[in-house]
């Protein structure tokens, strides 16, 4: 059967996995009384609750005798690890860009490595059925990204198809929305080439995406290079400088068809599988016949930008509500994440039962978070800290820049602009961009936006987009402002009062409500001045003869702050922590002795 391989990249929101969805219905993939789940593609619940791609998938539909294999990749930069590793199982892109938006700084993340690695674009301008589209100003907006990107001549020459994901059809014009998507089909077809193989070879093939599967074991995703492959085939593994990790038998051939994985008898050079039975092999690594001795050339991977300490949850309330709660189990969970991600670093710290978990930025780590709390883990979470340098040359201190882009209403624009000035951020580029909004551009220190984002939201009314990407290691910025305000810190460990909040409330906001738990050490609220301040919530009413008891129930207390993760591990100061259980969030010191905390407060200002 004729062969077609094809990534779709854009950016967060763009349609991506919409567009995969129709694609799958008109190519007769689902039958049309078939109850399929909106965006079909997107089967991690975080994915479905946040509306991203999370991890890269594979799907295949076939159109006139010719299978397509289509994979759906990430479209947030701190999933990258997955999108780089994809593109070199494909032949050509589908570049999915927002009528109204434009390209935007991840579609210019993914598809500057779609470039450097000499594939050919198709452009899609999406979602031209909005009010605000202008599909033709897209179109050279995304012309002038290529050329910025060194495009070739031959990637210069993009096909540019109109049309609206969500409607189910594309055309030549933005105007066609009478039709399907067969003019899409068409192009795929006639643009991108038939993987260039050598059948007649040995076998041969790089994992590029590596899972786990309960009763297959460890499922290592590639393009097969050369060759063929069948089940009982016994093959080697070599890693990047060309040592041989292990030798087995593979054990299943799986194929994508449609959203099903389906085992094969054999599968043949040009194909996209799955294989089980490697034990120790990972991404990068070549998987070929033993008469191979090269690996396959593997693209080096970004590196991480920021740690974060998990730790055992050791406050008074531990082990209440998960039942996940031993350094070993949490070890053993962040290793497996590891395994699958290689965007993510594991190693062990001084510390007693704590580990550091590097990454790429704090919504890959906040989604590992909220994975393993839904799994019924108990940890604690440390603020997040960048990763720095040293240049080889020079010795000088290096930090990760990245490059952000803000969408914002032209009011706003100055308070952005003095803000992100503040967190050591350099304005590169100011522009209109039409319907009174402005679009800045920003080269800022990653530990300048650790943060930043919730403080953005506040400062532009929920109206502002703000899009990060990693651009480059640079010189050291020095010393970034951090949070202005202390917290109120529990002294006593019961369940608060309503009396005791209510007079608390002149000091500060709360994050507690009536009747929650509390410990010593706690952080209940937030301290309106500069000093943390150490307060009793339990401190009931003093009664006595002339007042009633019943009056109590009468105080009116304000509605306190909700912590999310992302905000709580943004909020928290160097000497606190995030306690995250299946069911709770709650911040807290370090070490909840207050005697202690003041002794190491000494110590640190000791140096």
């Amino acid at each position: 059967m004729d062969l077609r391989n094809i990534a779709i990249i854009a950016h967060v929101d763009h349609g991506k996995t919409t567009l995969v969805d129709q694609l799958l219905r008109q190519s007769g993939t689902f039958r049309d009384n078939q109850r399929v789940a909106e965006r079909a593609l997107d089967s991690n619940d975080l994915e479905r609750e946040r509306g991203i791609t999370i991890l890269a998938k594979c799907t295949s539909v076939e159109w006139k005798g010719t299978r397509i294999n289509i994979v759906d990749t990430p479209g947030h930069a701190d999933f990258g690890g997955e999108v780089e590793r994809i593109l070199s199982m494909v032949d050509g892109v589908l570049v999915l860009v927002d009528a109204a938006e434009g390209p935007m700084p991840q579609t210019k993340f993914v598809l500057a490595k779609a470039l450097a690695l000499g594939l050919r674009p198709i452009v899609m301008i999406n979602k031209v059925d909005k009010p605000d589209q202008r599909a033709y100003e897209v179109q050279d907006e995304t012309f002038d990204l290529f050329t910025a990107l060194d495009a070739n001549d031959n990637q210069l020459d993009f096909p540019t198809m109109f049309g609206s994901a969500k409607e189910g059809w594309a055309a030549e014009t933005p105007d066609g929305s009478d039709g399907d998507l067969a003019p899409l089909f068409e192009l795929i077809l006639s643009h991108v080439a038939s993987p260039t193989v050598q059948a007649d070879e040995p076998f041969r093939m790089l994992a590029t995406v590596v899972a786990s599967d309960p009763y297959l074991g460890r499922l290592l995703t590639g393009r097969i290079q050369s060759g063929s492959i069948k089940p009982n085939a016994t093959v080697k593994s070599l890693s990047r400088d060309g040592k041989q990790l292990e030798q087995g038998r593979i054990t299943k051939v799986l194929a994508y068809r449609g959203l099903e994985r389906v085992a094969l008898d054999e599968a043949q050079a040009g194909d996209i599988v799955a294989l089980a039975g490697l034990s120790k092999s990972t991404v990068a690594d070549s998987i070929c016949d033993l008469a191979w001795d090269e690996p396959l050339e593997a693209q080096p991977i970004d590196p991480p930008t920021i740690a974060i300490t998990f730790s055992v949850n050791d406050s008074p309330l531990a082990g209440r509500d998960g039942d996940k709660v031993t350094s070993r189990v949490i070890l053993e969970r962040l290793d497996r994440e590891a395994e699958g991600n290689v965007a993510i670093q594991v190693r062990p710290t001084a510390e007693k039962d704590a580990f550091e978990v590097s990454g790429r930025g704090e919504l890959q780590m906040a989604v590992l978070i909220e994975q393993m709390r839904r799994e019924g883990y108990e940890m604690s979470i440390s603020r997040p800290r960048v990763l720095f340098r040293s240049d080889p040359q020079t010795g000088q201190r290096m930090e990760p820049i990245e490059e952000v882009m803000i969408d914002v209403d032209e009011e706003f624009s100055g308070t952005v602009v003095e803000k992100v000035s503040q967190r050591k951020g350099e304005l590169s580029d100011m522009r209109p961009s039409g319907g009174g909004k402005q679009r800045l551009t920003f080269l800022c220190p990653s530990r300048g936006l650790i943060g930043y984002h919730g403080e953005f939201l506040t400062d532009t009314r929920g109206t502002g987009v703000m899009n990060r990407v990693f651009h480059s290691y640079a010189p050291y910025k020095g010393p970034i402002p951090t949070r202005r305000t202390g917290v109120l810190i529990s002294l006593e460990q019961g369940k608060a009062v309503a009396y005791a909040l209510f007079n608390l409330e002149d000091r500060g906001p709360m994050m507690i409500e009536r009747g929650d738990n509390v410990y010593s050490g706690m952080i209940i609220g937030e301290h309106a001045r500069g000093r943390d301040l150490e307060v009793n919530p339990l401190k009931a009413k003093q009664l006595t003869n002339f007042r009633a008891s019943g009056k109590d129930d009468a105080v009116d207390l304000t509605t306190p702050i909700k912590m999310t993760l992302e905000k709580a591990i943004a909020y928290i100061a160097d000497d606190e922590l995030v306690e995250v259980t299946p069911n709770f969030i709650r911040l807290r010191k370090r070490y909840l002795d207050q005697h202690e905390r003041k002794r190491m407060a000494r110590r640190a200002a000791e140096g």
